[in-house]
């Protein structure tokens, strides 16, 4: 260092400048030439190293390089050169100036350390965004893992930046916080419970982004759009958000359509009320004209006379088992429920062969738009409590 700024103050002297000025000269074109040298690295690195490397990334098939080596990364490593260049080479320019020297060394420092963060936080975005495409990791609420390492980053750098403005070990830092432990739990709450839920969520696989979610207590009825450290958002059917605490999803019941959505098919669980006064025997007549049905070639009598309603659920067993639409992989079943004060209640149990909604909602309409118009086939009657044109036709 010696060596080199003795050549410049002869090359100065040799230029013509006085020797009053000569130290404060001096001094300017050491610093100017640091400055330079940084311009100079920093758009070399710009300019050639990282298109450079988008020509590397390109050519390769992983996609994993293109994220780890994004514009966002590669722009803050770049970020960090001139830094790093005028901390290593200031002593040249402020060797007989240490308060300068420790001044100008600890803004360097401090700015690094920013950009450092900047660069994790960066690195980290990329390492979320890879993981999310990958394969076994995209349905895996990892959201809130990422915000939680990156808010220990962004802490660790405070407490650096401090340190070093307060001339103080990091350690000793960490030490004093001890007796704040409380307050910052206080302060972090929502978080620190946003994090152990979010583990929860994740290790028992219980919710997904993309999940259809139901719970009420929170006016939450659609699908999962984000998981966080501190809300899941719901964006319900009506296009409305719904937002809950993570913590929530785990003390309280919410219901998760995943399975269904899995399964290819939608449950169909309706039942529809018979008028028991309609509940009879069939004529030899009827039993005649129904074994003429294709439907009846499986048909399991009794041994003795047989009920409608036996011979209209067995119908409607057949109609279901033959329906396009209807899921033959899963449960078809008809069945009668606990007579009431409305009738005898005959309940079709079956899935749709899909889970969209709206093909579900016109198979339900089709297949008891079809029970209804069939009902008087067996002389059966829907019950239903009289209207006003029933008591004028029994006024008449």
């Amino acid at each position: 260092m010696e060596t080199i700024n003795h050549e410049l103050m002869e090359w100065l002297q040799q230029m013509g400048v006085a020797d009053g000025n000569l130290p404060m000269i001096q001094r300017i074109v050491v610093i100017a030439a640091i400055l330079l040298i940084a311009y100079v690295l920093d758009m070399i690195a710009r300019k050639a190293v990282i298109p450079l490397v988008h020509k590397v990334t390109a050519k390769t098939q992983s996609n994993w390089d293109d994220h780890l080596l994004s514009d966002e990364v590669m722009g803050n490593l770049c970020h960090l050169i001139p830094p790093i260049v005028v901390f290593v080479l200031i002593p040249f320019a402020l060797a007989d100036e240490p308060n300068w020297l420790h001044f100008v060394r600890k803004v360097c420092s401090i700015y690094i350390t920013i950009v450092l963060m900047k660069l994790i936080c960066s690195f980290l975005t990329s390492l979320y965004t890879l993981s999310s495409e990958h394969e076994k990791l995209k349905n895996r609420s990892m959201k809130g893992f990422y915000q939680m390492i990156k808010l220990v980053v962004v802490c660790v750098g405070v407490i650096i930046i401090i340190s070093e403005l307060i001339d103080k070990d990091p350690v000793a830092i960490l030490t004093g916080l001890g007796a704040g432990t409380a307050i910052l739990m206080l302060v972090f709450q929502d978080t620190i419970k946003g994090l152990v839920a979010g583990v929860q969520l994740t290790a028992n696989d219980m919710l997904r982004p993309g999940d259809w979610i139901s719970m009420p207590k929170y006016g939450a009825d659609g699908a999962v759009q984000e998981v966080t450290l501190t809300t899941v958002k719901v964006q319900n059917w009506d296009k409305t958000i719904s937002t809950i605490p993570p913590y929530a999803l785990v003390n309280d019941s919410f219901q998760n359509w995943r399975g269904m959505w899995e399964s290819g098919g939608r449950r169909v669980k309706r039942s529809i009320n018979i008028d028991m006064h309609t509940v009879r025997f069939c004529t030899s007549e009827e039993m005649e004209a129904f074994r003429k049905e294709e439907w009846m070639q499986d048909f399991e009598g009794t041994g003795g006379e047989e009920v409608n309603l036996y011979v209209f659920r067995h119908y409607l067993e057949h109609y279901l088992r033959n329906h396009p639409r209807v899921n033959q992989g899963q449960m078809i079943m008809i069945r009668q429920l606990q007579p009431t004060a409305e009738g005898l209640p005959v309940e079709l149990y079956f899935f749709s062969d899909g889970t969209n909604w709206v093909p579900y909602e016109h198979l339900q309409a089709e297949v008891f738009d079809h029970l209804l118009a069939t009902l008087h086939k067996f002389g059966l009657k829907v019950f239903q409590s009289p209207t006003g044109l029933d008591l004028q036709r029994l006024k008449g």
